[in-house]
């Protein structure tokens, strides 16, 4: 029989269910049982004892003294053993228990919660076909654990017993909806509440955080009087910001965290190392690992992958690896995070040893350390090792490829010009390929100038409905590229008849602390001015080295002039002249780009940093670009 069934004619909560007259007789039951000064003093030991091993010994006094039947001792017995984690000791004692009331059937279903054991509704479900109504208690502690599609029911049987009101069932009721991502019901619950306790209010914050309704949460958050705003309010708002791709808000608010005063913990940390990683903000990130070692927080495995990964998207291998290296008891998340950070470096020949070196030490790989070593082929073009890695999950590692393992080796493949035995590839997948595969093949015929392959694909996706932004952008490219005007108008026409709009380009850099964002032309800086004044002067030194704007590269139906005016205020360039006015001479300047870096930007970027004798490392969509002395890491082939 279904829970539905069962919920739907309990005789507790029928027209003649219980008058609060008689629910208090029930509750009052057990102060009115016998007590002998055994009893007394058995219930009082049971109440005191430390350990298993030492219930087990008074369990066993009980039955000697002809007690085992006592309710008290039972009920008292029956919640120390669920305190131990001994359930099933619980259970019979339970089962042994002549007409168990409210308080034993409760305690049952509150162990059982509490332990994440999936039976609690179904001992609620028998407590109301034996005619025994539920209290507020018991309600509250079902609607902790209850599936999702029993929440609904639950909610009526609130209702009908009169406890909409009662603190902890309301809360209960706001937790639930919020476990099951129904926004909207936990609002109207939360919203009905007479009165709201700290649980309720972090419950609400959580769902709104967490299902990216961040202006919600924030309003919350700052009705919150200043006591009830404890550390895990904190973490909610500053991990939602991260979560949700507002990475620069998540800082600010960790920062005003600080000013009040209020103590960070390990989850603070997480979610503020997480956020600096976005954006590429080393300084803060190194700020935050200083904090935690001066506060004398233990760098577990947790914390220490955190930091490795932070400071690998922010550019600095040399610390991710000396964390690393300082990481107690290493898992296989934090050998993936540092495979990981050289991949995207473009070190494949650190990602491989690595790899290596934690097979050799027992540590099984996962899909995510494969998923590291194809991207280490792709960012140096090694197909035929590509290969062997890919082969090797199955055959060598007994880990099933992945749409996505499909996709590393389809970037790969057409990186590297291989386009027929990529599409070969994606054509005889075990599995249904993606948007975002197509997308990587069709990327790779824009790289190639293959428009024939190239439309081929894109119109395949159209006629299946599985275009995506980037489908457009890549087929108005492609046209573009072959000087077809009117079919990039086709292309711009339906972005525009879909709803679709291209992502701008934008550049973030850190001074002093602090994330300055730039959009192509953009004069919102309050720099601006200086801004402009040094990219006349980068312009300058470029003509003198010999420098030509790469004009080709810009897809738009537009004079050369045009055309040059167009890439010298590209976002990175913006980002690179406050580098210059806002930084010591010989300082390395870090940039972090949502897009994939252009052709003229990186040719400019390696010029700039021979000519200036500075270190530039730029962290694009794909990987990172360390520019040195007119040369980059990538080796031109990104």
């Amino acid at each position: 029989m279904s829970s539905a069934t069962l919920f739907s004619a309990p005789p507790s909560l029928s027209s003649t269910h219980r008058s609060p007259t008689s629910t208090r007789s029930t509750a009052a039951t057990p102060t009115l049982l016998i007590n002998s000064p055994t009893a007394d003093k058995l219930a009082l030991l049971i109440d005191n004892s430390k350990s298993i091993t030492h219930l087990l010994e008074i369990h066993a006094a009980v039955i000697r003294r002809n007690l085992h039947h006592h309710p008290i001792l039972n009920f008292k017995l029956q919640r120390s053993y669920s305190t131990f984690n001994h359930l099933h000791h619980s259970v019979t004692l339970f089962n042994q228990t002549h007409n168990p009331n409210v308080f034993f059937w409760t305690s049952l279903i509150q162990s059982h919660t509490l332990h994440s054991l999936s039976p609690s509704i179904r001992f609620y479900i028998q407590m109301l076909t034996r005619g025994v109504e539920p209290n507020a208690f018991t309600l509250s502690s079902v609607l902790k654990g209850c599936p999702f599609e029993t929440l609904g029911e639950l909610h009526c049987h609130v209702i009908k017993l009169g406890l909409g009101s009662d603190l902890y069932v309301s809360t209960g009721l706001v937790d639930g909806y919020a476990r099951k991502g129904d926004v909207e019901s936990a609002e109207k619950v939360f919203d009905k509440m007479p009165e709201r306790s700290l649980v309720s209010l972090t419950s609400m914050l959580t769902c709104y955080a967490k299902h990216g309704k961040l202006k919600e949460a924030r309003v919350l958050f700052e009705e919150m009087e200043d006591d009830n705003r404890d550390v895990v309010c904190w973490n909610v708002m500053i991990d939602g910001y991260a979560q949700h791709g507002f990475p620069n808000e998540s800082l600010l608010l960790f920062r005003k965290m600080l000013r009040e005063r209020v103590k960070p913990n390990e989850i603070t940390v997480l979610s503020v190392l997480s956020a600096c990683g976005q954006i590429g903000a080393l300084e803060s990130g190194r700020w935050v690992h200083s904090y935690i070692e001066s506060k004398g927080v233990w760098i577990n495995v947790c914390v220490g992958t955190a930091l490795v990964d932070m400071y690998c998207k922010c550019g600095s291998l040399d610390d991710a690896r000396k964390v690393f290296d300082k990481i107690e008891g290493r898992d296989v998340v934090a050998w993936n995070s540092m495979i990981m950070g050289y991949a995207i470096h473009g070190f494949s020949e650190e990602a491989f040893k690595l790899f290596h070196e934690m097979c050799r030490m027992g540590i099984k790989p996962t899909d995510i350390s494969f998923i590291a070593v194809l991207t280490a082929c792709g960012h140096s073009g090694l197909v035929a090792k590509g290969w062997e890695v890919f082969n090797s999950m199955k055959n060598g590692y007994n880990v099933e490829p992945k749409i996505v393992h499909y996709g590393c080796m389809m970037n790969l493949l057409g990186r590297a010009g291989h386009l027929q035995e990529a599409y070969d590839l994606v054509r005889n997948m075990d599995i249904d390929p993606d948007p975002v595969l197509w997308g990587t093949l069709l990327w790779a015929c824009r790289l190639h100038n293959n428009v024939s392959l190239g439309e081929e694909i894109a119109e395949f996706l159209l006629s299946h409905n599985l275009a995506s932004l980037g489908t457009y952008v890549l087929l108005s490219n492609i046209h573009a590229a072959a000087g077809n005007w009117v079919g990039v108008a086709k292309m711009r026409s339906l972005m525009k008849d879909s709803g679709v709009e291209k992502e701008p380009g934008c550049s973030a850099i850190e001074v002093n602390n602090k994330v300055h964002e730039f959009l192509a032309g953009d004069l919102r800086h309050p720099k601006s001015k200086d801004i402009y004044l040094m990219l006349e002067e980068i312009n300058c030194w470029l003509k003198a080295n010999g420098y030509t704007p790469k004009t080709d590269i810009v897809l738009h139906d537009i004079g050369e002039q045009q055309k040059e005016q167009l890439l010298e205020v590209h976002s990175e360039k913006l980002a690179l002249a406050y580098g210059l006015i806002s930084t010591r001479p010989g300082t390395t300047i870090k940039i972090v780009k949502n897009l994939r870096v252009c052709l003229d930007c990186h040719a400019v970027m390696k010029m700039i940093s021979k000519i200036t004798g500075r270190k530039i490392v730029m962290r694009d969509r794909n990987r990172f670009h360390h520019f040195e002395n007119g040369s980059c890491s990538c080796a031109d082939y990104w």
